[in-house]
């Protein structure tokens, strides 16, 4: 299960979702498609970001990870 500080992907795919467009959606699926060390990378700007991937679905899950993250570390886990 791909996780960063205790989240998922999943997770962010289930609390963005309603808030996605078809196209969107596809944007998603393209991007969890790719090699997990590259989408970390690219998820938190350790890595530069394919032009294809660098995406308004990309800025909505760095946005969901930094904030549930940040929560996380302020809980003390993580």
């Amino acid at each position: 299960v791909r996780q960063i500080v205790g989240l998922s992907l999943p997770d962010a795919m289930q609390a963005l979702e309603p808030s996605l467009t078809d196209a969107e959606l596809d944007q998603f699926e393209l991007l969890i498609d790719e090699e997990d060390q590259w989408l970390y990378g690219w998820i938190i700007e350790r890595d530069p970001t394919p032009p294809e991937f660098e995406t308004p679905v990309m800025a909505k899950v760095r946005a969901f990870m930094r904030e549930h993250v940040a929560a996380e570390v302020g809980k003390g886990i993580g």
